[in-house]
């Protein structure tokens, strides 16, 4: 109908390609124009002005021998000072594109290690988007901007390198492990010397006690008695010491069976072999 009457319309974000007995003329704004055509003018086609997006899966391998499955986004538009270039120059731009994009990612991971493809895909984003930027403006196109948005190797490969990085958590682990039981170790090692000495001191300032204690009960003893002498005086306080003690260990409930001599003539050598240790104790201090 709008033919019949000589008008078209032209919606936005879109141009119109207005050609003249089959020879380009002018490019149609949008809006609404008028096209006589029995003047041999008419409207051959629409351009979109809209930004576009095409996603590229281009398979390549790294320097390492690694085939990897790489997706390009690259987001385009077209030029409107340009709309007759991108109109007549191009037949299939999505193609054109893609093929820039194969050449550029095929000439740039070869050359990257596995490692470095994940760290540098901004660098292989960057080489895209250059290349397709210098190749599109000449057919009216503008890259906007290129992404790589995923970088996917072979399921084998990633599942050897989660298992490289497995190991390498587990030694580090390991390792840790090691470190601390070592240092508790080491400081259990402390704890046990130093409760050792601490043990000799409590048992020599025992045992000083004790000789000061004996000595002073054989003076007391020796002038409230007269003719009494030392070696009676500590016979006595030995074997009362030694009923002391024979008492307390039949009077504990988790005492075992002790079996020592008995009788005058033991409780005589055990009073002599616990005074003559107290007295060898008391002249080395």
């Amino acid at each position: 109908m709008g033919n019949l009457f000589c008008c078209v319309k032209v919606d936005q974000s879109t141009v119109a390609i207005k050609e003249r007995f089959g020879k380009f003329q002018d490019v149609l704004e949008p809006g609404c124009h008028c096209l006589p055509w029995v003047f041999g003018e008419n409207l051959v086609g629409h351009l979109s002005l809209r930004l576009q997006q095409l996603d590229v899966k281009c398979e390549t391998k790294t320097k390492d021998n690694v085939f990897v499955n790489v997706v390009a986004s690259v987001q385009y538009c077209a030029l409107a000072e340009r709309a007759s270039d991108a109109f007549y120059k191009l037949s299939n731009t999505r193609s054109q594109i893609q093929a820039y994009v194969f050449d550029v990612i095929r000439a740039t991971v070869p050359n990257m290690l596995l490692d470095e493809t994940f760290e540098q895909k901004n660098d292989i984003a960057k080489a895209v988007e250059e290349e397709l930027g210098k190749a599109m403006s000449a057919y009216g196109y503008k890259i906007v901007q290129t992404l790589i948005v995923d970088i996917e190797p072979d399921a084998k490969v990633k599942h050897a390198m989660n298992e490289i990085q497995a190991a390498a958590r587990t030694r580090l682990a390991t390792k840790e492990k090691a470190e601390a039981e070592k240092l508790i170790q080491i400081k259990r090692a402390e704890g046990e010397a130093e409760a050792k000495y601490l043990s000799g001191l409590g048992i020599a300032r025992q045992r000083q006690a004790i000789v000061d204690g004996l000595r002073d009960s054989v003076i007391g003893f020796s002038n409230n008695v007269p003719g009494t002498t030392a070696k009676d005086i500590m016979d006595m306080v030995l074997v009362t010491q030694y009923f002391d003690t024979m008492k307390e260990i039949g009077a504990t409930s988790k005492s075992s069976a002790v079996f020592i001599p008995h009788g005058p003539g033991a409780v005589r050598d055990v009073a002599t072999q616990i005074r003559d240790g107290l007295l060898q104790a008391s002249s080395s201090n």
